[in-house]
């Protein structure tokens, strides 16, 4: 996690006495803190971020990081599975897994924004060997990730180019150096190309939504209000694996893992912290806004779909009967089926633009993660070492060489490598949320241990520990059970035999990596478990307050100053709430 230089000290740490209980708009807070600032510290001018992301930027990186090949492309694989109804069950209950994750990571990030963010947390509240353990399931994630993207990428353009006219391996090359020149440039210059794609995926998203009504009640070129037909024929779900009602719930549970995919990004804003603007009200913000995000984007969307495909369409890449053609997103499906023509060339083009704008993000928070490891010391020193502009760039050298391992797309097929990094990436997601409930609980336990009642908090999850306790055991059991499938024998995995062994090292890695990690480092470092009555809920706390104060105070007068005070309110109330 990225680790930003707070040059701020606090006055009466000097002197060694305790300062005064401190007031401001995000509460009372009426503890003492330690006179010694963990975040203080100074540190060299070559191992400095720039605190450049503004408020926008970072609220379009939540979005643009969230909104990806997970929703665009994956969906195709749960609804040629399962069918309309397990995939809007499946994305409802993720969805609502996602908020509770978020709400918790919510309520820390306003209490202490961390730059070293959920990795933080965990060291701070639980013990130092998850946060270990965590930062580098975090990294994997997102090296994984962004091969994983470009990936998507070739199965994207043989829309238009097949594979054999040209190499797959060639368009990853590009994309992968495009990517690695916004990164390299500075976060000013990748918050500003972010903050247009990712505008730029918002319109096309909306506009998928609103072309898939219209194809729903009738409103394309065939005329045909298609309504719930296909809930009907074929069917609302497909059974998977067995016949009845045991078919249809594993045709729901099946889709999980495709979900979970989809949802992945979302808490990624809790990396931009080391360089985002006043931390503590943009975060919280950004985070209290994905339940709007999750019900619009994703739970309509997903709806809308199994209204105008069916589950059986051949078109659809990843049916069991697919053609070899390359219209691996759903919606151009639907658009094909409607009979629109020149259409889906257009928003395959927007997909291509999805794509990009998530392999930019995700080389970012790869390069940010290793980062703040080697800050932290838990990785080699020289991947702190930043240029001129803030950038980590042995970390983004690094992560981008690693992310060449999408270039398997050049001997095997698009759509097998592509399946084996969903499940990679899906269980480092799981893994990563599953820490961050920790983390939470652990918080809140220790809150209590030290009496800190919750009207000193700024924003407290609506559903609180048991919220977290609720969605830590259903994150548990879907990493435990989203690869059922590799133990079951049908038609289609013949090749290797009656276990599918691919799908299950791919889809369970994580579990023992995880582990492993946190367990060699206790005994490497003889670290404990953190005491909740100890837990350190106060160091830099002090700075963060004095720092936000100034940034409050300039920021009050620039308003006072703006003659445009009166639409910056109705944007804020209106479409601000989804950007």
């Amino acid at each position: 996690m990225a680790i930003v230089n707070r040059t701020k000290t606090v006055n009466s740490s000097s002197s060694g006495s305790s300062p005064p209980p401190t007031k401001n708009e995000y509460g009372e807070h009426p503890y003492e803190v330690p006179a010694t600032d963990s975040l203080a510290t100074p540190i060299g001018e070559s191992e400095n971020l720039h605190r450049d992301l503004k408020a926008r930027h970072i609220t379009m990186i939540a979005i643009g990081g969230a909104l990806g090949t997970g929703l665009i492309i994956g969906t195709g694989v749960a609804l040629a599975r399962a069918g309309p109804a397990a995939i809007f069950i499946s994305y409802t209950i993720v969805g609502f897994l996602v908020w509770l994750v978020m709400t918790a990571l919510g309520e820390m990030a306003t209490w202490l924004p961390l730059a070293s963010g959920f990795t933080g947390y965990a060291s701070r509240f639980v013990d130092p060997a998850l946060g270990f353990s965590l930062g580098y399931t975090y990294w994997f994630k997102y090296i994984i990730n962004t091969p994983n993207q470009l990936t998507a990428a070739a199965l994207v353009i043989q829309y238009w180019v097949p594979r054999e006219k040209v190499n797959p391996g060639v368009f990853i090359a590009i994309f992968l150096v495009v990517v690695l020149a916004i990164n390299y440039f500075g976060v000013k210059f990748f918050g500003e190309f972010e903050f247009w794609l990712s505008s730029l995926k918002i319109i096309v998203m909306v506009a998928v939504i609103l072309l898939s009504l219209i194809l729903a009640l009738g409103g394309g070129p065939d005329h045909d209000r298609k309504g719930f037909r296909y809930w009907d024929d074929p069917g609302s779900f497909n059974a998977y694996k067995a016949k009845g009602s045991l078919g249809r719930f594993l045709a729901v549970w099946s889709t999980m893992v495709t979900a979970t995919f989809a949802y992945l990004g979302t808490e990624l804003v809790g990396v931009t912290v080391g360089e985002a603007q006043n931390p503590r009200r943009n975060i919280p913000r950004a985070i209290k806004l994905t339940f709007y995000r999750i019900l619009f984007f994703y739970v309509l969307s997903v709806f809308l779909l199994g209204m105008i495909v069916p589950y059986d369409s051949k078109l659809l890449a990843f049916a069991a009967k697919a053609s070899t053609g390359a219209s691996a997103s759903p919606f151009v499906v639907a658009i094909k089926l409607a009979g629109i023509k020149g259409l889906p060339g257009v928003l395959n083009a927007g997909i291509l633009v999805f794509v990009f704008s998530a392999s930019n993000s995700d080389l970012y928070i790869a390069s940010r993660t290793i980062y703040g490891l080697a800050k932290e010391g838990k990785a080699p020193r020289f991947l702190a070492r930043t240029n001129k502009n803030g950038v980590p760039y042995f970390a983004l050298l690094l992560s981008a060489a690693i992310s060449c391992i999408a270039f398997m797309n050049c001997s095997d097929d698009s759509k097998i490598v592509f399946g084996y990094f969903v499940n990679l990436v899906s269980i480092f997601g799981l893994l990563t949320w599953i820490s961050i409930l920790v983390s939470h609980i652990y918080f809140v336990r220790a809150r209590r241990a030290q009496n800190i009642p919750d009207s000193s908090l700024v924003y407290k999850a609506p559903l609180g520990i048991n919220g977290s306790y609720g969605a830590l055991f259903m994150c548990i059991i879907i990493a435990l059970t989203k690869n059922f499938n590799v133990f079951t024998h049908a038609t289609g995995t013949e090749t290797y035999g009656k276990f599918d062994y691919k799908n299950f090292i791919t889809g369970y890695l994580g579990i023992p990596l995880y582990l492993i990690m946190i367990f060699v480092y206790k005994a490497v470092k003889k670290t404990k478990g953190v005491d909740p009555a100890t837990a350190d809920l106060f160091g830099g706390k002090q700075a963060i307050d004095d720092e936000e104060a100034e940034f409050l105070a300039n920021q009050a007068a620039k308003r006072e100053a703006s003659t445009h005070k009166k639409q910056r309110k109705i944007y804020e109330n209106s479409v601000g709430l989804l950007f």
